[in-house]
């Protein structure tokens, strides 16, 4: 649909509201938190929190890096970072009734780790605090650096490392910052399952210029480097600032998005127009998957501790997604 048209019918939604949405924003406010729903300007705020979930977002609300699509504030921090921001996000969650949390972050390109041993830190105690919590961690690339990857996997422990690659290869240049690049976003998630990530996800927007044959040869791309889940969702333009809108991607170009990417093989598509990389229909499928997961590896090892099964379990003891999809 042509964007002279106005913006169509699908993309229209409630304001936020409810008892939900203003106890999150009152803990939020509270604690001194940031949220990449209010940050970013997601069009699903208000679905979201209306029933009770979040994308925190860490390590400040400065990004480093300037991409065309992104409403978060571009700038230099300095290095500062809050060493008590790990015990506040942590506290925050215990007084919420959470099942699934995406803990996202900003990039910092002005740490030497990017951020890596800060968010290992904040996954560490929310852990502690909610123990049965599944927790995603939605990251930068941390220019390239496997050692910052595996610190995120290793002593973090995310149930799942999720990374955007954000638009198609052709379009990089054009929308996001000179940093970025759709090699390096790939290579940091074919990185992140090397060093023992059960799960990995990544998303995409549309409506930036693609083709739609430009989407399916992505998709391709995408799961050749065994990525596990992926959202699709309608670029909005968040500011006359930002990268202008191309068209507005009708719901059954998404559906076929949709299908093509379950016969490619990813364990869980969620395309629509207002999907986003934290979108709740991809955390309800991750949060039943990754409780199955974790119900199947307690039963496993309480009737039977002597049966190793190496091939289907990860360093972390957690079964791989593969294993239990269906």
């Amino acid at each position: 649909m042509a964007v002279a048209e106005g913006k169509p019918e699908w993309l229209k939604v409630r304001m936020p509201g409810g008892a939900s949405h203003a106890q999150l924003k009152e803990t939020f406010r509270r604690l001194d938190l940031h949220t990449v729903c209010e940050e970013a300007r997601c069009p699903n705020v208000g679905e979201c929190w209306r029933a009770g979930t979040a994308t925190i977002m860490i390590l400040g609300d400065t990004c480093t890096r300037g991409c065309r699509f992104c409403a978060v504030q571009s700038g230099n921090p300095g290095g500062v970072v809050d060493p008590h921001e790990p015990g506040r996000v942590a506290a925050a969650l215990g007084e919420m009734d959470l099942a699934y949390v995406v803990l996202t972050m900003v990039d910092r390109d002005d740490l030497s780790d990017g951020g890596a041993a800060h968010v290992a830190r904040t996954v560490a105690a929310i852990r502690e605090r909610c123990p049965s919590l599944l927790l995603e961690t939605l990251v930068g690339d941390f220019s390239g650096s496997k050692a910052d990857i595996e610190t995120v996997v290793r002593l973090g422990k995310p149930d799942v490392y999720a990374h955007n690659v954000e638009v198609v290869p052709s379009l990089q240049r054009k929308m996001r910052d000179a940093r970025c690049s759709w090699q390096r976003s790939v290579q940091t998630l074919r990185d992140a399952r090397a060093a023992g990530a059960t799960v990995t996800k990544t998303s995409l927007m549309v409506g930036c210029g693609e083709s739609e044959a430009e989407v399916i040869d992505t998709l391709h791309e995408l799961r050749r480097a065994e990525i596990d889940v992926l959202t699709i969702g309608q670029y909005l333009r968040p500011t006359p600032k930002h990268a202008p809108i191309e068209r507005y991607v009708a719901p059954d170009e998404f559906e076929r998005y949709q299908q093509a990417g379950l016969a490619l093989g990813f364990k869980f598509v969620a395309s629509g127009p207002l999907v986003r990389s934290s979108y709740r229909a991809a955390e309800a499928f991750l949060r039943g998957v990754l409780g199955a997961t974790r119900d199947t590896h307690n039963a496993s090892a309480t009737s039977d501790a002597g049966n190793t099964r190496a091939s289907q379990v990860d360093r972390y003891g957690k079964r791989r997604l593969e294993v239990i999809s269906e």
